[in-house]
């Protein structure tokens, strides 16, 4: 069974104190829901380690931006820090995007993900843990070709700077916060 992410992130224990909202926006560039998870508080923070780099991606003051588009197989998780500025992209492979009255919107995490960080560098993510899903047939092949398809699709997109979902998530974090209409 694949492993479904909610954007609320409701049973993240790292997180002491926090808020949340959720709006589905319907607009020409984009079509889904998007969710802000705002951490006021945290147990500890989170680092990340790229290319022996240490990256600060939970904290005191950051925020989740998360974008469940429908119709799409994937989900982008945009990280901002306590001053506002963007940290990674994360966009997660998945096997569709969905909504829970109780929890709100999910995606169904299919392994393969891709990070961007603010300087255009892309990270590749977890191919190894496809590759175990699909032999322990925890996926089917159908899927493991849907995962790399995506995946291989956002990537280029992203290198050529096409992927205009990134463009979205300041003007989507506005809206969020109850700035912009």
């Amino acid at each position: 069974m694949l492993k479904r992410k909610y954007g609320s992130r409701y049973d993240w224990k790292r997180i002491v104190d926090r808020r949340y909202a959720e709006q589905y926006i319907s607009t020409t560039q984009f079509t889904g829901y998007v969710t802000l998870l705002e951490m006021d508080n945290v147990a500890a923070p989170l680092f990340m380690t790229y290319k022996g780099r240490g990256v600060c991606i939970a904290n005191k003051g950051y925020s989740w931006l998360q974008h469940f588009p429908d119709g799409e197989q994937f989900s982008v998780t945009t990280v901002f820090d306590s001053t506002g500025q963007i940290v990674q992209w994360y966009i997660d492979i998945c096997r569709e995007n969905g909504y829970c009255l109780t929890n709100g919107p999910w995606m169904d995490d299919l392994f393969l993900d891709l990070i961007i960080l603010p300087s255009g560098e892309i990270i590749e993510k977890d191919i190894d843990e496809l590759e175990e899903a699909l032999n322990s047939q925890l996926i089917s092949d159908d899927e493991f070709a849907l995962a790399w398809a995506e995946f291989d699709r956002i990537k280029t997109l992203a290198a050529q700077n096409r992927f205009e979902l990134l463009g979205l998530t300041k003007e989507h974090l506005l809206i969020l916060k109850g700035e912009q209409s």
